[in-house]
């Protein structure tokens, strides 16, 4: 993965984050799918790896000209997701992937600062849809604090590979921080205090996104 080297990331690496993410997420979907059973609907594993499994087949189902740019690949990805992804994950998910790859437009490489505010972008989106905000027991805990850490780390000149894993730290905290929280947006709010002591599914899974783009920057793609 050259272009990283170079401080920059390309198409082929944006795709890489996508199929490294539906990995993780398939070889985690029995554990999410648990975590939704105690507080949602019990399908949140399964849903998301049928999406993220739609997402590779849509980028390497010669939908994508070979000379597309890196948010191409994210609206792609998220297009596939939103038709393929059942309950409200599918539409969040697809949403960020989305307004993320808006935010990256045309461009051919995708810097540290370009990533981040794809970052934030993807983000706004989850909360504009979702109406959460940190605090409430949804993916936005897990996202939130992994954008924040994210433009910290960029704020302090740290290269991108340095940047995504500050993010995907702070995904993991953030997911695990929801377990003593009571949840207030969601199915889980349903519950009202019987949603305490659980880790929000949503959360988790955002974890497993962020830690696959870590994973793409730190290895080479």
């Amino acid at each position: 993965m050259g272009p990283v080297n170079a401080g920059k990331l390309d198409t082929a690496d944006f795709a890489s984050w996508i199929r490294r993410a539906a990995e993780l997420v398939a070889a985690d979907a029995d554990r999410l799918t648990r975590l939704d059973a105690a507080i949602g609907d019990g399908d949140h594993g399964h849903n998301m790896d049928r999406g993220f499994r739609a997402a590779t087949g849509a980028l390497s189902g010669g939908t994508l000209p070979g000379d597309a740019p890196p948010g191409k690949v994210l609206i792609t990805a998220g297009r596939a997701i939103v038709s393929k992804t059942g309950g409200a994950s599918g539409p969040l998910y697809g949403t960020a992937l989305r307004r993320a790859g808006k935010a990256l437009g045309d461009t051919a490489g995708v810097d540290a600062a370009a990533l981040g505010a794809a970052l934030r972008a993807a983000l706004e989106g989850v909360q504009e849809l979702g109406k959460a905000a940190e605090g409430d027991k949804t993916m936005v805990d897990a996202l939130a604090p992994a954008v924040a850490a994210y433009e910290a780390a960029l704020a302090d000149g740290a290269e991108p590979a340095a940047c995504v894993r500050a993010a995907a730290d702070a995904a993991d905290r953030g997911a695990e921080a929801t377990v003593p929280m009571q949840a207030r947006k969601g199915r889980a709010s349903y519950l009202g205090p019987r949603s305490v002591g659980h880790l929000d599914p949503g959360a988790a899974s955002t974890a497993l996104v962020l830690r696959a783009l870590a994973d793409v920057v730190a290895q080479g793609g």
